[in-house]
């Protein structure tokens, strides 16, 4: 909010808006519902917003932790394995925490490649020392174990190929955020992805406290440092940001 020229009152009710509107909102939405003359405004507000909503201090992910990865933007025909991609795709790591049959904390993040060196690294950084890591078969995880955790891969058999059984956490917080990335924004280039990520990851781990949600966000966004246009433009095109805002 630094230096900025649009009134705090409508920077509260953005930050409401995305705290607790269920399905999240789009920048035209926001355009719209706070009659903002111009939707540049809109976008920025939220991009903004975004980017205040991870706490530099949060917890790693602890107890078993389902890791994976996916793929956002679809597929090309032809690719062979899950983990192919072409350039317009982007791979995303996946962590979330194992509670009974259901989901904890959640942890996205955009990933170079699926390497040994980039799956080790990451999971060093969202997850404590010594907790369970469950995976699939994937070799890229198999330095786990001497990286300090307890590495428990899970093997897909032939009679059963069906890997959403193997991770169904995981899975279940991939195809969540594909409905609600499609759902709400209509695609995000993969220059801002992380952002968008990090909002995911926002509502899902505040699901049951939308306004606790609220009152940590204008909180986070008290006490960072601010982000200017220049910053949030300067490796993406702003008109590809969200295809219909």
């Amino acid at each position: 909010m630094h230096k900025t020229r649009t009134p705090l009152s409508l920077w509260f009710w953005a930050a409401y808006l995305v705290a607790t509107h269920t399905p999240g909102i789009s920048a035209v939405q926001l355009q719209r519902q706070l009659g903002i003359s111009r939707y540049e405004t809109a976008w920025l507000m939220l991009q903004k917003l975004r980017r205040a909503m991870v706490a530099p201090e949060r917890e790693p992910l602890r107890g078993e932790v389902e890791v994976d990865e996916a793929l956002v933007g679809g597929r090309r025909e032809g690719l062979r394995g899950g983990r192919q991609r072409d350039g317009g795709k982007a791979l995303v790591g996946v962590g979330v925490e194992i509670r009974g049959q259901g989901s904890g904390r959640l942890r996205l993040g955009v990933l170079p490649d699926a390497s040994q060196t980039t799956l080790t690294g990451w999971v060093k950084a969202i997850v404590a020392p010594a907790a369970i890591i469950h995976t699939d078969g994937w070799p890229g995880y198999d330095k786990l174990a001497g990286a300090g955790y307890e590495h428990r891969p899970r093997l897909q058999r032939r009679d059963h190929p069906d890997h959403q059984k193997l991770l169904p956490r995981a899975h279940r917080a991939t195809s969540n955020f594909k409905t609600w990335l499609q759902g709400t924004h209509r695609g995000v280039s993969p220059g801002h992805l992380q952002v968008y990520l990090d909002e995911f990851v926002f509502r899902h781990n505040r699901r049951r406290t939308p306004m606790a949600a609220f009152q940590t966000l204008l909180g986070l966004g008290a006490g960072r440092e601010p982000t200017t246009y220049r910053e949030i433009t300067q490796r993406a095109d702003t008109r590809l940001a969200e295809q219909t805002g």
